[in-house]
């Protein structure tokens, strides 16, 4: 059996004092619980200053943990920000350039190393629930695949990408390679059944890994007539209702968890998979932009995590993260090794939980064909971002042949912000800080040359190969 930071146990029996020694005590791997919202922004629950939703279940999970202040999205859309998630690899590097369509030969390779597979490695049974958008070959026979238990789930109940034709009686779920048709009720609410289900007939032998992806509230969004009615007035009321349905639906999952005496010993996480599409109407706050930009709208989202006995309740931490730092996390946690010549981007979140020193070994870095600016990095304070030099189209619909002119361009007009004075980035300081700008504008253009290298040129994929 793992134990959980094995090397840093004698200094962890005195660091961890205030937890009670919980984490160097504990000799069994956590159970991990990874919640994903889509197209949920940045403001857009109340324990992140929403005054039009309530979210009272992620409010709970936030203070019996940590909220991230400055938690950022994988990517400005959906696909690229999962592969980030799942691979703690730029999207780019793991060759996911924008939202995956039907028409696409790009997809979540099969050789890419995911959460999934380094946890079964690990001895952890696994269970994906939710939206997947990694590929669409989910039917068996469909096609050449991948699907979630390509990738490393036991068990699986996915949608291509959205529900369909809304949240409310969804006609597009796969389970297991078998088409479901029609399903009665909420998104939010199916999949959280779904893994209530699961939890009671797992192996209760191994921890246990779930990824749990919800639809809300990715348009078309739908709630319940209640809470319909109740944000009547607002401005769009099935926006607000699908995220507080979405949030009973976690209070579903929370409360079965605890009712099994799982909590103390599981690792909750909850993000978002990039801003809202609602832009500057309230759901992003005061950040600039939204869904589709690498403006701080469209990346920055709610970050939560909650574990007892190693996370101090109520804690609020302000240094950078984002779902690229949950791979190196959850590899750190079960100290399983992986191929050395995979680049991981991320870093480990440990030392921050376990209140230790902690230093990022790159930054933060997203590059997005169709968005200007095109690429960003955040390190400390600091945010840089910049445009590309060939005109990469800016269209919705991600082309494969976009990738020539994207592997070719070099970046220009970098900018750069001090988030914590601006976070509207209103002003550029670059003048003011020409040994900042110098530094981070050499570190991008290096991330920035090397991502772009070794990502996949799909007009050269054929199925043989990947």
């Amino acid at each position: 059996m793992h134990m959980i930071l094995r090397k840093y146990i004698g200094l962890l029996m005195i660091v961890l004092l205030p937890f009670g020694g919980v984490l160097a005590q504990n000799k069994q791997l956590p159970n991990i619980v990874l919640l994903l919202a889509d197209d949920l922004g940045y403001r857009d629950l109340s324990c992140y200053g929403s005054t039009q939703v309530n979210t009272p279940n992620l409010d709970k999970l936030a203070a019996k943990g940590m909220r991230f202040t400055d938690f950022y999205a994988g990517s400005a859309v959906c696909s690229p920000s999962r592969a980030a998630l799942m691979t703690g690899r730029s999207s780019v590097r793991a060759g996911i350039y924008s939202w995956i369509h039907t028409s696409h030969k790009m997809h979540l390779a099969k050789t890419e190393f995911t959460t999934a597979e380094l946890l079964k490695q690990a001895g952890y049974a696994t269970a994906h629930i939710g939206k997947w958008h990694l590929g669409y070959d989910l039917e068996e026979g469909s096609g050449p695949g991948p699907n979630p238990g390509d990738q490393g789930f036991d068990h699986w109940i996915a949608t291509g990408n959205n529900a369909i034709p809304s949240h409310h009686n969804p006609d597009n779920f796969v389970r297991n390679g078998l088409a479901l048709g029609e399903v009665e009720g909420y998104s939010s609410h199916i999949l959280a059944d779904e893994a209530i289900g699961w939890l009671d007939r797992r192996p209760k032998n191994q921890p246990f890994f779930i990824n749990l992806w919800f639809h809300e509230p990715h348009q078309k969004v739908a709630a319940p007539e209640a809470l319909l009615n109740k944000h009547r007035n607002t401005d769009l009321p099935a926006y607000y209702g699908a995220i507080e349905n979405m949030d009973a639906a976690i209070g579903k999952v929370l409360a079965a968890l605890e009712s099994q005496g799982l909590t103390k010993e599981t690792l909750i996480v909850f993000m978002s998979d990039n801003g809202s599409y609602r832009g500057n109407n309230g759901s992003n706050g005061e950040l600039t932009q939204g869904k589709t930009t690498l403006w701080e709208g469209g990346i920055r989202v709610p970050g939560i995590f909650s574990w007892p006995g190693v996370i101090a309740e109520g804690s609020i931490e302000n240094r950078p993260a984002g779902v690229v730092d949950i791979f190196p996390t959850i590899k750190a946690i079960v100290e399983e090794k992986t191929d050395p010549k995979i680049v991981i981007d991320g870093s480990s979140l440990l030392p921050i939980f376990t209140a230790q020193e902690f230093e990022r070994e790159k930054p933060l870095y997203w590059f997005y064909p169709p968005s200007r600016p095109v690429a960003a990095i955040r390190k400390d304070q600091w945010n840089l971002i910049a445009d590309p030099e060939l005109a990469i189209p800016r269209g919705n619909m991600f082309k494969e042949e976009y990738i020539g002119l994207i592997k070719e361009t070099k970046l220009q007009n970098f900018r750069l912000f001090n988030l914590r004075n601006d976070p509207k980035q209103t002003k550029d300081v670059s003048a003011e800080n020409p040994e900042v700008f110098e530094n981070m504008k050499r570190e991008m253009i290096q991330l920035h040359e090397e991502i772009v290298a070794e990502a996949i040129d799909w007009r050269d994929f054929s199925w043989e190969n990947n």
